[in-house]
């Protein structure tokens, strides 16, 4: 029966802690007998010089009554240790538990009503007078608990679970026999379950499946349960076996909940095989695990006999390598071959696909059907970059020279790499793979060649960000390694080249640039290098993630802007960006009008280049008549309206994580850094603008409504510029003359800011 949050709430685990005291004591006193057995009357049970029938029955009485002693003390031993871990976690968890529903929920208005199953439902209570009405932010507050509680719920009866099997098998069933199982701990106890379970393989009930994924989900960043679990199959070899056959098995066929078991499982071999092979763990797997995947790479590895040929080992461990950080002494040797075989053949893995021909899209190694269905090795382990920020930072950095590998993964001490692996992966003639079963003359074979920049984008987003590309909430962890691949980024996607990036990749350098949109605003205050005699760096001194600023080069900056702000996301995450880190400083800058005033001028050219690229993109948009009849401008919308309580969090996370309103599209949470107090202290700033949506639903004459898109684009920037500062003079008690004057010179400055972006889209006529 699984555990309620009441139960777990008020039961007195004072009582376990007693419990667990007293088997500390059994085991003392046991050690003492056993110990006093062996060298008492066994010792003198061995040096008697005993015959006959009696002596022989003696001896052997003695012997065995020894034994079951040390097998008593054996057990109690194993008992201890696994009720003293248990009561350890749970404790943590009671605690947790009991700060989410008596502070949490209290905070929020929220209550919490067990719903059976171990599970909860968190509600607003309705009160007198109040129309229930919820803004979104309460509404994903409220599920955020909800899901908080019951994990925390299925995390302790796990442990229940774990401990009751444990103590079974160490009790054993008869009573009159003291040697069984015995456990140095509760992970030892559970990867022995685990293992249990795992050699089951496909054979596994949907129940068995259930425990196993439990059992893994709340122990696979355990380096002890981890480092178990995954010698308990045996080698690299087994374990590719162990995953294809359980990818194949859950993605084959149209059963959901096999499929949503397979996922998990997915996860939970990734998140456990990052802490098993990092060699800073202890326990951790042998150094050897890594260069034996290598090897196994580009070998068939036997899983399904209806394979034309049987996947390459690659494959198959890609679908792991997509979850878990991994250390880059693992992951990134794995990357650096992979990605040098495909540069010898970009086509090679696919030969090693199935003929489904659209039949069954999920059948694959990538179960969570995200960025590809994992035949493309070069995909899934840019993915897994994707969640392992420092080995992604090491993988693209100029710092680090690439080693050469041969075919068989082995190291090529003599060779020297010709290419960069950030170059050769952003090169606009680079091949990706169409890691898709669909069929070649499909709508969907369009967008099959789409996972692999998709999945470009999030390791470099977790290369220059310090932080897993979807993390939630996202942090930022910046330094000079990091600003340096950024200005790779800056500079490869500049609006100056003729190659754009793939589409794929555009929601990525849109959230790269808003993590960055301080050094943005700091490469812009350079007019003439004027920067360094202007003090810029006191300027935007007191990042909120503690990095200091560092200039891109030349106009790189802008015409990154340019580039990224051109598209409607891209504009709306830079944009967004930009008012919260604009209105960050002007809340640091209070009580410092000295610097808050050439920083909202600065930034008002920054909002001036970002409007004009987004206005130059909608003229591009309605370039031809053909295009302009799909187009329409609709009534206002909600993607501009960003209001959000940032900097609460901004000292422990580095930055504030924005989230757009749902029309946005933008699904995962963008780190943005802000403008903290000289003192350090956070800032709390609530922040609304103007909003404008523009629409794909209504055919209408081409120019007219060209010029108002852009007209009405111009006003709500005009506003997002100049409201903020009216807000700060206000705050401040700055006189009306003055706020004139800087109002002029912010206009000044947004203009200037829209004629740089004018003068490129001349020189590109």
């Amino acid at each position: 029966m699984a555990l309620t949050h009441t139960d777990l709430m008020e039961i007195d685990l004072g009582r376990l802690d007693s419990a667990v005291s007293g088997w500390k004591k059994a085991v003392d006193d046991l050690n003492t007998l056993a110990e006093d057995a062996r060298q008492g009357m066994r010792a003198k049970s061995d040096a008697a010089r005993w015959a006959g029938v009696n002596a022989t029955v003696t001896r052997g009485f003695v012997t065995k009554t020894t034994k079951e002693i040390a097998d008593l003390h054996t057990e109690a031993g194993s008992i201890h240790q696994v009720l003293d871990d248990a009561h350890t976690e749970l404790v943590s968890l009671q605690k947790q538990v009991r700060t989410a529903v008596q502070v949490d929920a209290v905070k929020l208005g929220i209550r919490v009503e067990d719903v059976g199953g171990g599970k909860v439902r968190c509600y607003f209570a309705h009160v007198r007078g109040d129309s229930d009405e919820r803004t979104q932010e309460q509404l994903d507050a409220r599920e955020e608990l909800e899901g908080r509680i019951n994990q925390l719920l299925a995390h302790a009866s796990e442990i229940d679970a774990s401990v009751a099997r444990a103590l079974r098998k160490s009790h054993g069933d008869d009573r009159h026999n003291a040697g069984h199982s015995s456990y140095a701990s509760l992970d030892e106890a559970q990867s022995e379950r685990a293992a249990e379970l795992a050699k089951l393989g496909t054979e596994l009930t949907d129940q068995q499946f259930m425990e196993l994924n439990s059992i893994m989900r709340f122990n696979a960043r355990d380096a002890d349960f981890s480092t178990a679990f995954y010698k308990s199959l045996g080698g690299p070899m087994e374990t590719l076996e162990f995953y294809g056959k359980m990818s194949l098995d859950g993605t084959a066929g149209d059963d959901k909940a096999r499929l949503a078991l397979t996922r998990q499982l997915q996860q939970n071999m990734g998140t456990a095989l990052a802490s098993a092979t990092d060699p800073d763990n202890k326990p951790h797997l042998p150094a050897g695990w890594g260069d034996e995947f290598r090897r196994l790479g580009t070998q068939h590895i036997p899983v399904d006999p209806t394979f034309r040929s049987n996947p390459y080992g690659y494959q198959v461990l890609g679908g792991i390598l997509r979850y878990g950080d991994y250390d880059a002494r693992f992951i990134n040797p794995i990357a650096g071959h992979i990605v040098q075989l495909h540069h010898e053949d970009p086509a090679r893995f696919m030969y090693a696909k199935p003929a489904a021909g659209g039949a069954d899209l999920d059948w694959g190694f990538n179960p969570s059907g995200q960025t590809g269905a994992g035949y493309d090795p070069l995909t899934s382990v840019l993915q897994g970059l994707g969640h392992s920020p420092d080995a992604a930072k090491q993988f693209f950095s100029n710092e680090t020279t690439p080693v050469v590998y041969r075919e068989d993964g082995t190291v090529d001490e003599t060779a020297t790499l010709g290419y960069e692996y950030f170059k050769e992966l952003t090169d606009a003639d680079f091949e990706w793979p169409a890691d898709s079963l669909v069929h070649p003359g499909s709508d969907e074979a369009d967008h099959a060649r789409d996972a692999g920049p998709d999945a470009l984008g999030h390791a470099l987003e977790a290369a220059v960000t310090g932080s897993a590309w979807d993390a939630d909430p996202p942090t930022l962890h910046r330094d000079e390694q990091t600003h340096d691949i950024m200005q790779q980024v800056v500079n490869r996607y500049s609006v100056t080249n003729a190659d754009g990036p793939p589409d794929p990749l555009k929601d990525s350098l849109a959230r790269m640039g808003a993590a960055y949109i301080d050094d943005l605003n700091y490469s812009i205050m350079n007019f003439g290098d004027s920067g360094d005699q202007l003090d810029r760096d006191g300027l935007f001194a007191h990042s909120s993630d503690g990095s200091q600023r560092t200039a891109f080069e030349d106009f790189s900056a802008r015409n990154f802007m340019m580039q990224v702000a051109g598209e409607e996301d891209g504009y709306r995450t830079l944009t967004a960006a930009q008012q919260l880190y604009m209105a960050s400083g002007l809340a640091a800058g209070e009580t410092d009008r000295e610097n808050a005033i050439p920083f909202v001028e600065n930034a008002a050219k920054v909002h001036g280049i970002l409007d004009e690229s987004r206005s130059q993109g909608i003229r591009e948009e309605f370039k031809s008549a053909e295009d302009a009849a799909n187009l329409a401008l609709s009534k206002d919308g909600e993607w501009r309206k960003t209001l959000m309580t940032v900097g609460v969090t901004a000292v422990a996370t580095g930055g504030a994580a924005m989230v757009l309103g749902p029309a946005a599209g933008v699904v995962t949470a963008t780190a943005v850094p802000l403008v903290m107090q000289s003192g350090g202290s956070a800032i709390t700033t609530v922040y609304g603008n103007h909003t404008l949506q523009y629409m794909e639903d209504h055919a209408y004459n081409n120019d007219p409504e060209a010029l108002m898109a852009v007209q009405t684009l111009e006003q709500a920037g005009e506003r997002a510029t100049a409201q903020p500062f009216l807000r700060y003079a206000q705050n401040v008690g700055m006189g009306l003359p003055e706020q004139r004057d800087i109002v002029n010179e912010i206009e000044t400055n947004y203009r200037s800011g829209k004629h740089i972006i004018s003068d490129n889209e001349k020189v590109a006529q």
